[in-house]
């Protein structure tokens, strides 16, 4: 890799996780300037600025976008037309793996195990009224379950109910980000999350046990220092190691991952391993879980930017 590159880091965005896109940005343009990428330059992408990009003529373009417009390949279909290399997956891999019901449809197909799920319109609780829509919750999943806006990220649009009276006012909320709702299933074990560097040929990172010392690992959680842990390894089981290793395998290349990918699962008490969901675009930030997988495998976050800049130019 040429260190002479210019290389615009693109971060900031229009979603509702701007603010650590931004702080994701940052972290990686001081990264790739500490390995020797002098010509890397911060670009703050907003609604009436993404033209800048093709006036800065970037040889390649190091994405730390999260969320709609960043995640879900529509930046990633720009760069294509333009022609401009860009880190992470494509639009096909990045619009399906934002989309939290397509990827488990594409997991279920492939027989790679996920939680029972329900999807429910908005339409139908316009029509049918919010408590029909909770009694068929309840009937179809079960309590707990776990309520998600399935196009959101960084836990934002999540809720676990646990009790009857709270789900109508859940589902309320859940709809006020998307007009579809996923139900799923709750699942009771030790949340894990699995790291895959590559394009064909895949890094599998150390495995981390992520700890909250809130209900769930939430945005608060995610984002304030000494709110939530991570224990590398994660405290599993040999055999539940290796079958999640194996199972994100299979889903980063089922779901035509590239660069870089976080597979989130829960290690259920009796059926082992169970993907979450799938992350293309991970966080970047002081705080962030790639990173300190990499650092537990002897990768500085420098190494790790400088790896996933030359995985984008293959």
């Amino acid at each position: 890799m040429n260190p002479e590159l210019n290389v615009l880091v693109v971060c900031g965005g229009i979603s509702s996780e701007r603010a650590i896109s931004l702080r994701s940005g940052r972290a990686v343009l001081e990264a790739l300037r500490e390995y020797g990428y002098h010509n890397a330059r911060l670009f703050d992408l907003r609604e009436d600025n993404m033209g800048e990009i093709l006036s800065a003529h970037p040889d390649a373009v190091f994405l730390t976008l999260h969320g709609k417009g960043g995640e879900d390949g529509r930046i990633q279909g720009f760069l294509d037309l333009a022609g401009i290399p860009y880190t992470g997956s494509g639009v096909e891999s990045s619009a399906v793996c934002m989309n939290k019901i397509l990827t488990k449809q594409v997991l279920l197909s492939m027989g790679l195990p996920t939680a029972r799920f329900t999807i429910i319109r908005k339409e139908r609780m316009v029509k049918e009224g919010v408590a029909t829509i909770a009694r068929e919750l309840i009937d179809s999943i079960g309590l707990p379950m776990v309520l998600k806006a399935p196009c959101e990220g960084s836990s934002i649009g999540v809720s676990i109910v646990k009790e009857e009276r709270e789900l109508s006012r859940a589902v309320v909320d859940i709809f006020s980000y998307d007009d579809r709702l996923l139900a799923e299933e709750f699942l009771s074990g030790t949340e894990i999350t699995l790291p895959i560097l590559g394009n064909e040929e895949l890094m599998v990172l150390p495995d981390i046990e992520i700890t909250s010392e809130r209900e769930f690992y939430d945005y608060t959680a995610k984002y304030t220092q000494g709110m939530c842990h991570h224990i590398i390894p994660a405290r599993i089981s040999a055999e539940n190691r290796e079958r999640a290793r194996t199972i994100g395998r299979e889903a980063y290349l089922a779901l035509r991952c590239r660069g870089l990918a976080r597979i989130d699962f829960i290690v259920d008490e009796r059926r082992g391993p169970m993907v979450i969901e799938i992350n293309t675009l991970p966080g970047m930030t002081e705080m962030s879980l790639f990173p300190d997988s990499a650092r537990a495998m002897g990768i500085s976050f420098p190494e790790l930017c400088h790896h996933i800049l030359s995985l984008c130019m293959e």
